[in-house]
């Protein structure tokens, strides 16, 4: 490749990094794109079941998570759903919207990544993949960057390689190396938007739960979501567990109603009008306003007697159940770690970014974008937002730059 100086080097080629060249090289920029992954945007492609959950139609500052939540409000405020939505209907991507704001392709994840490759064609970006990135220097007012295939120099390099969930595609600590090789400080990372688990001998009692999913209401600290729960053998996981995941801290305990369609003493109320009413077990009586297997195992794991006839309960007992079901507060032990979690909580420090173009303020013309920054979005098209909009917040203060 050419000897003279890039305007840009970015460095991952997958959804933050994508966008990032592709407005960079659309404004006029000279970019290089290199990736160290031999198949292109893997987190893209198995994204959403295959079919990539690409955005949120009501994405605001409120639906992530930061040291600073207002920080990704200006590139988010930049480059909004419809603007990706109006990119995805120009290259005739046919979608639909599957569930609270949930935007996903019609036929495949692959269609979202040859949209950015076309787009990165369209602006003339140069790749290196697979490339591994050995070494990242400033030398003057410009940026040496040593790959395998010899050395880039750029006056701007971005550094868009994520975070550490699943590894087996190959995340890496990469983009945390650099950050605190320029100084920059790092937000712990953690695994966020992940099942979590329980001590084997506390969780025995809920065990034979396994598979059973119902909607609830899951709360932990500042988080509170109804979404549907799953029961595994070694834990909860689901939608709701995996938005709560994200506000969790180890030691924290979480709170799950497990009937939120019973408003304040509803729940309660009905056992007790079953108790008036009819000589049924408490199995049974439980099992008409809860899933069976849940009524069923819920009172196995509280050793309560599911046999016993419904006049026979006393009134306190059958609203301590009710209190039991829409209270539940337990302690996780970890969560699946990694491996499971589908995004990476924590990053580069946000204040030690400029909010419009993602610039560390330390060494400018660095760049830090996506995943691998303090901005943690929930469950459902959001975090790829956050990815749109860093990319496009960088890549255009690139393009006017150059």
């Amino acid at each position: 490749m050419s000897g003279q100086p890039w305007d840009a080097i970015v460095i991952g080629a997958g959804a933050a990094g994508m966008m990032c060249a592709a407005v960079a090289g659309r404004r006029g920029a000279r970019v290089l794109l290199i990736d160290h992954a031999a198949k292109l945007a893997e987190k893209i492609r198995i994204s959403g079941g295959g079919r990539c959950n690409f955005t949120n139609l009501h994405t605001g500052p409120a639906n992530f998570i930061s040291e600073n939540p207002a920080f990704c409000r200006s590139a988010l405020a930049r480059y909004t759903p419809a603007d990706f939505v109006a990119l995805v209907r120009r290259h005739g991507i046919r979608f639909h919207e599957k569930h609270r704001g949930q935007l996903f392709c019609d036929r495949s994840a692959e269609d979202i990544i040859d949209m950015l490759v076309a787009e990165c064609d369209a602006g003339g970006v140069r790749w290196m993949r697979p490339a591994s990135v050995e070494r990242v220097g400033r030398a003057a007012q410009q940026f040496e960057v040593a790959t395998a295939e010899g050395m880039q120099n750029a006056r701007h390099v971005v550094i868009a390689t994520g975070g550490l969930s699943i590894p087996k595609i190959g995340a890496s600590d990469f983009g945390y190396r650099i950050a605190r090789q320029f100084g920059l400080r790092i937000v712990e990372p953690r695994p966020a938007l992940v099942p979590l688990t329980f001590d084997a001998t506390q969780w025995a009692p809920f065990v034979p739960l396994a598979g059973v999913s119902l909607e609830v209401r899951a709360s932990c600290n500042s988080g509170h979501f109804d979404e549907d729960l799953l029961f595994t053998h070694r834990g909860l996981s689901g939608p709701a567990i995996l938005q709560i995941s994200t506000y969790w801290n180890p030691g924290d305990a979480i709170e799950l109603n497990l009937a939120p369609g019973y408003a304040g003493e509803a729940l309660a109320d009905a056992l007790l009008a079953s108790k008036r009413s009819s000589r049924q077990t408490l199995g049974n009586a439980l099992s008409a306003l809860l899933p069976r297997r849940l009524a069923e195992g819920w009172l196995q794991s509280q050793h309560i007697d599911a046999g016993q006839r419904m006049p026979d309960v006393p009134d306190r007992s059958l609203r301590a159940l009710a209190e039991s079901l829409q209270r539940w507060r337990l302690v996780p032990s970890g969560s699946e770690g990694y491996r499971k979690a589908e995004v990476t909580r924590g990053g580069v420090a946000t204040d030690e970014l400029s909010q419009a173009t993602l610039e560390a303020k330390r060494a400018p013309g660095l760049h830090f974008i996506g995943e691998v920054v303090d901005v943690t979005g929930w469950l459902g098209g959001y975090n790829f937002q956050w990815a749109w909009a860093s990319g496009h917040a960088a890549g255009l203060a690139i393009g006017t730059a150059h």
